[in-house]
C-alpha cells in the first residue's frame, strides 16, 4: 500500500514539475513576444530595385534591433491624400515619407513630432546638406530628416555634339540657345524637324530656377502666388522665345514621348535638363547612347538649378516614439545612408557619405552634387497643388502662343490666390 502511495506521489510530483516547466516556458515566450515593438513605415511606390533595397535595409535594421519589427507599407495611389486622411483619423503610420513640397502644410498642422529632442551629437546633424535640412524646419523645429535628393543638370548627346564640332557643354543660357540652333536638324522635305536642340519641360518644377535667376518669386512671404511680377516674367520669357521664335526646343508631346528623359534617350532632342534618376534609366534602357552631364547653364550671370528631396518624419501620435526614432536615425545615419545610396540611384544627403562613395569624382554625378549649394528647393508654400495647377495650365498656353506670357501669368496668379483664400477661410 505504501509503495503504491509513494509511486502515485512520485507520478503526481513529476506531472506537477512538467506543468511548472511548460508554464514557465509559456510565460517566457509571452514575455519575449510582448517585448517586441512593431513600427509601421509608409512610403509610395518606386522601382523594383528601390523596393528591394529598402526591404534589405529594414532587415538589417531589425537584425541590429531585435526588439523592433518594421511593417513596411506601400501606398501607390493618392499618397498624400491617404496620409492626411489617416492623420485626421489617428490611423497614420509611425514613420512615413514626406516630400519637401508637401512639408510646409503638415509642419504647420501640429501632426508631426519635432525631432530636436531626439537628436544628439553622435548623430552629427551638421553632416547634412543645409539646403536639404532647411526644407524640413519650421519655427525652429526639425520635423524631418532627408533621406536622399536630386538636383537638375544638363544632359547632352556626345555624338550629336561631335557631329556639330561642339567640344564642350554650354556654360551660359545664351550659349545653350546658340547650341540649340546648331543642333536642331530639319532634314525632312515636309519641313518637320527631325531632332531639336533642346527639350523644354513647361512644368513649374523645371521653370522655378529661371524665375529665381532674375530675383523673381513664385510665392510671397504670406504664401500667395506671385509669379506674374516682372522679374519672374523675364525668366519665363526665355522658354517662350526659344520655343516660339527660334523653334529649337520641343515639348514631350511634340515628339510623342512621355518625359524629358525619354525625349533625350530616343534622340528627339540633343540636350535636356533632368534629374539624376535619368542616369540609371539611360544606362539600362539605352546602353549604346553616349551622353554626358554638366551643371545647368547660368542665367543672368547666376548659377541655378532645382533640388528635390524627401524626408522620414514621425507621426506625433506614434505610440512608440523612441523606437520610431531608432528607425529614422538608422535610415538617415551614416551607415544606413551609405547602404541606401551606394548603388547610385539616389544621392546621399550627408556630405561625408557622398565623399566616401566618391560622387564628387564621378563624371556623371558630380554636376548634381555641385548644384545642391545654389539650388532652389522645390517648396512653394502650404498649398502647392493650387499654385502648380494654375501656373502650368496658363504657362503651357503661353508657350503655345495662345496668349501672351503676361496675360497667362496674371490669370494663373489671380485664380491660384482666389483658391488659396478659399482654403484659408
Amino acid at each position: 500500500m505504501k509503495r503504491k502511495l509513494l509511486r502515485f506521489l512520485g507520478m503526481l510530483l513529476g506531472f506537477i514539475l512538467i506543468i511548472v516547466v511548460f508554464h514557465n516556458l509559456f510565460l517566457s515566450s509571452a514575455s519575449t513576444s510582448s517585448d517586441i515593438v512593431n513600427i509601421k513605415l509608409s512610403g509610395w511606390g518606386a522601382s523594383s530595385v528601390e523596393q528591394k533595397l529598402l526591404k534589405q535595409l529594414l532587415r538589417d535594421f531589425e537584425l541590429e534591433h531585435p526588439d523592433i519589427k518594421v511593417k513596411y507599407e506601400v501606398i501607390n495611389d493618392q499618397y498624400m491624400d491617404v496620409i492626411k486622411t489617416r492623420l485626421i483619423g489617428e490611423a497614420a503610420p509611425d514613420v512615413f515619407y514626406l516630400d519637401a513640397l508637401e512639408a510646409p502644410f503638415l509642419m504647420s498642422q501640429n501632426v508631426l513630432e519635432p525631432l530636436n529632442s531626439y537628436i544628439n551629437s553622435e548623430f552629427d546633424l551638421s553632416d547634412f546638406e543645409d539646403t536639404l535640412l532647411n526644407s524640413f524646419k519650421y519655427e525652429s523645429q526639425i520635423y524631418g530628416l532627408p533621406k536622399d535628393y536630386s538636383t537638375l543638370a544638363l544632359f547632352y548627346n556626345k555624338q550629336a555634339f561631335k557631329k556639330k564640332d561642339l567640344t564642350n557643354p554650354p556654360v551660359t543660357w545664351k550659349e545653350l540657345r546658340t547650341y540649340s540652333q546648331k543642333l536642331t536638324e530639319d532634314i525632312n522635305k515636309d519641313g518637320r524637324i527631325d531632332r531639336y536642340g533642346f527639350g523644354e519641360i513647361p512644368e513649374l518644377a523645371r521653370q522655378a530656377y529661371k524665375i529665381k535667376a532674375f530675383d523673381g518669386e513664385i510665392v510671397n512671404q504670406n504664401g500667395y502666388a506671385n509669379f506674374a511680377n516682372s522679374e519672374a516674367l523675364k525668366g519665363l520669357q526665355l522658354a517662350v522665345e526659344q520655343y516660339q521664335k527660334e523653334r529649337t526646343s520641343a515639348q514631350k508631346t511634340d515628339v510623342g514621348t512621355n518625359s524629358g528623359s525619354e525625349m533625350f534617350a530616343q534622340g528627339k532632342v540633343a540636350m535636356v535638363i533632368e534629374g539624376n534618376w535619368t542616369i540609371p534609366y539611360l544606362k539600362e534602357t539605352f546602353p549604346n547612347l553616349e551622353f554626358a552631364t554638366a551643371e545647368v547653364p547660368t542665367i543672368n550671370n547666376k548659377k541655378g538649378t532645382m533640388v528635390f528631396t524627401v524626408a522620414y518624419v514621425m507621426n506625433q501620435k506614434a505610440k512608440h516614439k523612441a523606437q520610431a526614432w531608432e528607425l529614422i536615425s538608422y535610415l538617415t545615419g551614416k551607415q544606413g545612408m551609405e547602404k541606401w545610396t551606394e548603388s547610385g540611384f539616389a544621392l546621399p544627403t550627408r556630405k561625408s557619405v557622398a565623399e566616401k562613395l566618391g560622387y564628387e569624382q564621378d563624371d556623371l554625378q558630380s554636376a548634381f552634387l555641385a548644384g545642391v549649394d545654389y539650388a532652389t528647393p522645390w517648396q512653394i508654400g502650404k498649398y502647392p497643388i493650387l499654385i502648380i495647377n494654375n501656373f502650368e495650365n496658363q504657362f503651357t498656353s503661353a508657350i503655345l502662343g495662345q496668349q501672351t506670357l503676361e496675360q497667362a501669368m496674371k490669370k494663373a496668379q489671380i485664380q491660384a490666390n482666389k483658391q488659396i483664400k478659399a482654403m484659408e477661410y
